[in-house]
């Protein structure tokens, strides 16, 4: 009984009221007397049994009720009534709240579907105080769903290019900057530099329209009012934050911070040990409990020794000693004669024997447990199993194979209750030995023989049976327990008092206290104890009239012959002051001796010798940790305020689970969840503890009312404890791990939060108010000049950040050389390949892949030669076009591709490759084609005819008109004579093709390529690759722009070299085309992209044996270089390298290319696995270099071990191009740094663009990309702003002319960068740390709204996970980026908009956002 009430507030009327209705159930009854039994959600028919086995237990409906606490806590609400707290409900699917039969609750917009509501949201009539006013009082409001219904092919369609729809956010206002807590800023125009200025109307997708806030400012969804709501809530912090900050570095992360002087101290005196009574009843107690049986069973053999009730049993059932040592005699016959045979029996003295017993059926417990003593073996008494997939049952098999137990002794009903398999037999539970299971009931035992007599022992310090405790994190450790114990604790009560009621479980640690006799000196003592001060470890009494009060009563005095003391939770054992909250330790031989097998932890629990101040020993005697908090009272009375187990440690403050339980439990909780199946634990995130609650809630509560009943929820806590909840989580009935006895298994429970597998039904996440301990916010320093900068490195002896290629001007004077290499002689693309034409016509440039891995098509020098005059003829003649014409090139990945290109070259025209649309998805893809050609202002357009019949279909004409296209020329027939006169450019700064691309910031862009930066680009790649006519290329890359596009139609006119080309369109269908393709034309030399290797790395994963039995080889693959314009990704690359290690592959020959929109490549490390030539260009091993995350964010280079805290491993973007100088600028003061910096990687080089090409013909909006020049230093040098971040760092490697190799490393983005409380991160990092963090989460992407972190992640798996990826994202970018989460958007896969070369398009995803056009799973709104 006093084990139930350890840690609530009881008061004498109270004492009263639980003791009277704990002995109603032992009272006759009143015919006719109406008995209430308590519904649970297992269903008013449950059985009577596990009604009497609840109610055996303790039910926890009582075990947290007090009508004072009550009170306080409605007290506490009525006190936040002024203070209205803002909750914002999620915005959940349809189809995900229908299976849960409940209407998202959304505040009113002009969108729900009311004019006058829509109405009054316009004249600012409806604030959101008041809607909060509404939604706590019940006020019925019109909801409506925050997402559309949308279809399969829509959810996998992929969102059009931003610049499309040309969508501007000066319309919206920037919420305030919750970070600095200052006044709300004045509204600001957020707009993002675009190139195109096209206007178009925003289409609508789904219910997606304009709308406006309370306040009368206009959004452009519900998305965006929630994320105002929820930056209003923020604005006005609930506590003031701690004034201790850690900084970033890990070292000073863990300085112990100075005490606050403040704070309660304990001002008591040392306490003293309190002894108990003397004991005068040991000399005539027998030796043993087998001695005792003896005794008792031959003098009193009728004497009642047990009297059990039973719900099903009409009278109760009373054990004599005479039955039960017959009784306990046969049993250990058996146990060791008729248990195998007699040579070799199954069970010897000293093997442990498990006791599987109900609750219910003591009297069978008894009988086994001494049954087991008089056989000489180790009782282990164990919980019943119920089901295979019991909590803790795992555990429990560990306790068993730990201790050797191969034998199970249990009664005929309950082994008839025991789960079986097909066969019958007791099923095998996880973890669990395999055991033989021993029925023990009279009927299948046999009678032993009158000459068999047990051997009775004297009291020793052998083991008489081993109980199980389960720790805080849900292990179990077995405590051994000797001889004496029994007896001891038997005398014991015996002298206290002679007429007793237990209530007792089978399995109990410690008897250390023990209420007084009647008519003792010592009354019943009562304490009313300020809350807040016990959160600190200090005993203040307070007035029961305050909110924060905690009642204690006094469980008794120190037991007879033993003594208690109070020590230190933490460090050395010392004694507590008389005011001070510590671990209670006993010194008795009643307690138990050691955890089995486990020496250290033994040490530290069983053999604790407490100290006093002056260090020395409080007592001889050996103490033993109880893990029960308390304090000594007057009197000796001891009373006990908490467990250690559960006690959680919260921002240097002590809180009790059972506390928190009690305040959550006394805000209505019978009409929204279940009493009895709430938990409370603490989860460790960001160096402190916070605390998390989950309850089952009922079926028939809707959100809106959950969602209310949790926001005052979080008030009573707030007001009662002081302090937050990190995240309140309810989940469906009947779906929280049980424990054997019906409760909670709390430690399951919480593995499973922290798994992400508890599948909440509404789960509420308040960060903002919990973390108090983020690092300080970066204050902004006075800039530091460009030359204070150099001057600084230089007296460092730090190397200014520059590095350049291989020089090319003593090639260009050497006349050997030019004739040797052939087509450096020419400037122009069309006049190498007149020369190819002439000089090696059958040479094959070509060769096209089919999906089937078959050669489809092949082009050869004449051939291409003669396609491109009849391509330049077409022009002429049915075009009629004239030099400088603009051509959209709208081609499959091919020859004809290829062969236009060169016939616009022919004719003189400006080439514009361009991406057809998707036959599957023509609404989406096709604006964005007819976007291109008005932005380069084509006026033909060349294709096959497949593709004109799909711009001329009835679906294209939805989504354009056709009528609005330029000409379109058909290459299908071309004509049959060749054009006469063939146009030569007359200066070679004349624009050669117009490249342009979706940047990864979504903004679309084209630049302009010259002849002379072509031809300067060609060289370089050839002469780096070491392309010679000879050589056999496979290319397996987007041909539409950037680097893929020269090495798809320009390098092999130029070098000569054949290219073996794959489409990665038809990985699509055959992902193993390009490797088999590799592997079939023996290719040494290969290039791809981050996509594709992605693809083979997902779809070829299992296939590897059948590839290579199918006779894949990659063994001749010398270089294999995979080209982007981002950070190479190290993961992928490892993995890729790991899967196709077996057919092949050596990991040395994967590499990296980079290139960006201002130079199209600007490093490529082709590195070579066969001999180096002479005079070639391989280059050193691709290194990868550790460095510190937390740096990175203050732009600082620190390289650190592999492995260290917050390492990030970087991999060198490849070699610098001949011709190419680098150097590492200030992106804001445009100065030159050093190599331990991180900055702006600037290009000088002659294939460098010319610029951005706009419709209005605006080239100087970004002409500082293009000719920017460095504020110090070398101030005439033009140079190119590539838009990334980087460093370079000088190696040890030598390349083959023997010069150290200069490292480039590619961190990001500039334009991707966000900054939050003065830091720098880069999104590719939080969505790495994302990904890990569920195993249900295969692609996330982060960006910022008006410093709010939002984090989209793609769900693969069912819709009722998405909210257990909600606290996962949340605790793992706390962990690791130390920012917190503002929304977490759940998401389908494919959502997330990736451009062709498998980049992310963030900023298109916030825009999509914003406009609620991704039709969200769900969307979480962390407060």
């Amino acid at each position: 009984f006093l084990e139930l009430d350890i840690s609530c507030d009881i008061t004498q009327k109270g004492y009263e009221k639980k003791r009277s209705k704990l002995l109603q159930a032992y009272l006759p009854h009143t015919q006719g007397a109406e008995r209430r039994i308590p519904v649970t959600p297992s269903s008013s028919s449950s059985s009577s049994s596990r009604y009497q086995r609840r109610r055996s237990t303790g039910t926890r409906d009582e075990r947290y009720r007090s009508d004072v606490h009550s009170e306080a806590v409605q007290a506490a609400l009525e006190r936040h009534s002024e203070r209205k707290m803002t909750v914002l409900l999620p915005s959940k699917r349809q189809s995900l709240v229908g299976q849960t039969s409940m209407d998202t609750y959304t505040p009113p917009d002009s969108s729900s579907g009311s004019d006058a509501e829509g109405s009054l949201g316009r004249a600012g009539g409806v604030s959101v105080d008041s809607w909060i006013s509404r939604a706590l009082h019940g006020s019925p409001s019109t909801s409506s769903s925050s997402s559309s219904h949308s279809n399969s092919s829509a959810n996998a369609a992929r969102l059009p290019v931003r610049s499309l729809h040309s969508t501007h956010f000066g319309h919206l206002t920037a919420p305030p900057d919750i970070t600095s807590y200052m006044p709300d800023p004045a509204p600001i125009s957020v707009q993002r530099p675009q190139v195109t200025m096209i206007t178009r109307p925003l289409p609508k997708y789904g219910n997606a329209e304009l709308m406006e806030t309370g306040d009368g400012v206009p959004v452009s969804s519900r998305v965006s009012a929630k994320i105002q709501q929820l930056v209003n809530t923020l604005k006005r912090p609930k506590r003031r934050p701690l004034r201790e900050f850690f900084v970033e570095d890990f070292e000073e992360l863990l300085e112990v911070q100075q005490p606050d002087p403040s704070l309660p101290r304990p001002e008591g005196v040392e306490s003293t040990p309190i002894q108990g009574e003397e004991l005068d009843g040991l000399k005539n107690c027998p030796a043993s409990l087998e001695a005792a049986l003896l005794r008792w069973g031959a003098i009193a053999p009728k004497a009642p020794c047990l009297t059990t009730t039973h719900s099903n049993a009409k009278q109760p059932y009373t054990l004599t000693y005479g039955k039960l040592w017959s009784k306990s005699l046969k049993l250990a016959y058996n146990l060791l004669h008729k248990l195998g045979s007699k040579q070799e029996p199954i069970i010897h003295p000293g093997d442990r024997v498990a006791l599987v017993y109900p609750n219910n059926d003591p009297a069978a417990f008894m009988v086994a447990f001494y049954g087991c003593l008089l056989a000489e073996v180790v009782p282990v008494p164990i919980e019943v199993p119920l089901t295979k997939k019991d909590a803790g049952s795992q555990q429990i098999g560990f306790l068993l194979g730990s201790c050797g137990v191969a034998v199970a002794l249990t009664s005929d009903a309950c082994h008839k209750g025991l789960p079986k398999s097909a066969s019958g037999d007791v099923m095998q539970f996880k973890g669990w030995p395999k055991l033989l299971w021993v029925l023990t009931d009279s009927k299948h035992l046999s009678k032993p023989p009158r000459e068999w007599f047990p051997l009775i022992k004297d009291a020793n310090n052998d083991t008489a049976y081993i109980e199980y405790k389960t720790c805080k994190d849900g292990s179990v450790s077995h405590i051994t327990n000797d001889i004496t114990r029994p007896m001891y604790i038997h005398t014991i009560l015996m002298s206290c008092s002679e007429n007793f009621l237990f209530i007792l479980s089978f399995i109990c640690m410690h008897v250390f206290s023990v209420r007084p006799q009647e008519g003792s000196s010592k009354p019943a003592g009562q304490g009313v104890l300020s809350m807040t001060n016990l959160s600190h470890g200090v005993i203040r009494v307070d007035t029961g009239e305050k909110l924060s009060v905690l009642t204690l009563q006094d469980v008794g005095t120190a037991m007879p012959g033993a003594m208690v003391c109070v020590v230190k939770l933490e460090g050395v054992p010392q004694l507590c002051k008389t005011d001070e909250i510590g671990e209670i330790c006993v010194s008795s031989v009643a307690t138990g001796t050691s955890y089995y097998g486990l020496s250290g932890m033994s040490k530290n629990t069983f053999e604790v010798c407490p100290v006093a101040c002056d260090g020395g020993f409080v007592s001889d005697c050996v103490f033993v940790r109880s893990g029960l908090l308390g304090f000594v009272g007057p009197g000796g009375m001891i009373f006990i305020s908490g467990t250690l187990e559960g006690l959680m440690q919260v921002g240097g403050r002590k809180h009790s689970a059972d506390d928190i339980i009690a305040t959550a439990l006394a805000v209505e909780p019978m009409k929204f969840i279940y009493r009895g199946r709430t938990v409370v634990f603490s989860v460790n995130v960001l160096y402190d503890e916070r605390i998390v609650l989950v309850a089952e809630q009922r079926p028939d509560s809707t959100e809106e009312e959950s969602y209310q009943w949790m926001s005052r929820v979080l008030q009573a806590i707030d007001g009662i404890h002081q302090v937050g909840v990190y995240c309140l989580a309810l989940v469906p009935a009947n779906t929280l791990p049980k424990t054997p006895l019906g409760g909670i298994h709390l430690s399951e429970t919480k593995q499973l939060f922290l798994e992400g597998a508890l599948h909440p039904s509404s789960i509420l996440m308040c960060p903002h108010s919990c973390i108090t301990n983020l690092p300080k916010p970066r204050q902004k320093q006075p800039e530091v000049g460009p030359a204070s900068v150099m001057v600084g490195n230089l007296v460092a002896g730090k190397r200014m950040a520059q590095a350049s290629g291989r020089d090319l001007s003593h090639m260009e004077d050497n006349e050997q050389v030019i004739q040797i290499l052939g087509s450096l002689s020419f400037l122009f693309l069309s006049e190498v390949l007149q020369w190819r034409a002439q000089t090696t016509p059958e040479h094959i440039l070509y060769t096209l892949i089919n999906s089937r891995g078959a050669i489809g098509s092949s082009l050869t020098c004449l051939q291409l030669h003669k396609r491109a005059e009849k391509i330049a003829t077409l022009l002429y003649e049915r075009g009629q076009l004239r030099d400088g014409d603009h051509v959209a090139l709208v081609y499959p990945p091919g020859l004809d591709l290829i062969a236009a290109f060169y016939g616009c070259l022919y004719a003189g025209c400006i080439p514009i490759t361009v991406r057809p649309p998707h036959p599957q998805n023509i609404s989406t893809t096709l604006p964005t084609v007819k976007m291109i050609l008005e932005v380069s202002r084509s006026v033909c357009v060349m294709t096959t005819q497949a593709i004109s019949k799909l711009l001329k279909s009835r679906d294209a004409s939805v989504a354009v008109d056709f009528k609005s296209w330029p000409p379109i020329l058909e290459t299908d027939d071309l004509p049959k004579r060749r054009c006469s006169l063939l146009y030569k450019p007359c200066d070679p700064d004349t624009l050669a093709y117009l490249d342009f691309s979706v940047s990864t910031t979504g903004m679309l862009a084209g630049v302009k390529m010259s002849h002379n930066a072509t031809s300067a680009l060609c060289r370089s790649v050839k002469l780096q690759c070491e392309l010679y006519p000879s050589r056999e290329v496979a290319v397996c890359l987007d041909p539409y722009c950037g680097l893929g596009f020269v090495l798809w139609c320009l390098c092999s006119v130029y070098a000569g070299q054949q290219s073996v080309l794959i489409s990665p369109m038809d990985l699509e269908v055959n992902p193993a085309l390009w490797l088999q393709s590799v592997s079939q034309f023996k290719v040494r030399d290969t290039f791809c992209s981050y996509s594709v290797m992605e693809l083979c790395t997902r779809s070829l994963s299992s296939l590897t044996d059948s590839l290579k039995a199918r006779g894949m080889d990659l063994t001749r693959v010398r270089s294999c270089v995979v080209v982007a314009e981002e950070r190479p990704r190290v993961a992928l690359t490892q993995s890729f390298c790991k899967l196709f290690k077996d057919v092949g592959l050596h990991p040395r020959a994967v590499s990296t290319a980079f290139g960006c929109r201002v130079n199209l490549a600007v490093c490529l490390q082709p590195h070579r696995l066969g001999k180096l030539a002479e005079q070639g260009t391989s280059g050193p091993d691709p290194t990868t270099v550790y460095v510190d995350m937390r740096a990175l964010r203050h732009d600082r280079v620190r390289l650190v071990e592999r492995g260290s805290p917050h390492s990030l491993p970087l991999m060198e973007s490849g070699k610098i191009l001949p011709g190419v100088r680098i150097i590492i600028a200030n992106p804001e003061t445009k100065g030159p740094i050093g190599d331990s910096h991180l900055g702006e990687i600037w290009v000088h080089s002659p294939q460098n663009a010319s610029g951005y090409f706009t419709v209005f013909g605006e080239e100087n909006v970004r002409s500082d990309h293009f000719g920017a020049r460095l504020s110090f230093g070398d101030t005439q040098t033009l140079w190119a702003r590539t838009g990334y971040l980087g460093f370079l760092r000088r190696t040890d490697l030598t390349d083959a002319n023997g010069e150290r190799h200069d490292a480039l490393y590619v961190v990001g983005a500039l334009d991707e960068v966000m900054e939050l409380r003065g830091m720098k991160y880069h999104p590719i990092d939080i969505e790495t740390s994302i990904i890990r963090a569920h195993r249900n989460i295969t692609e996330c992407a982060v960006f910022t709204w008006t410093n709010l972190l939002v984090v989209v992640v793609e769900l693969d798996g069912s819709e009722q996970d998405a909210l257990d990826l909600v606290p996962m994202v949340t605790n793992v970018v706390l962990e690791e980026h130390y920012l917190i989460v503002g929304v977490v958007v759940v998401v389908d896969t494919g959502v997330i908009p990736i451009n062709s070369r498998g980049e992310k398009q963030r900023m298109h995803l916030r825009d999509g956002f914003l406009a609620d056009q991704l039709d969200p799973i769900y969307v979480a709104y962390n407060m």
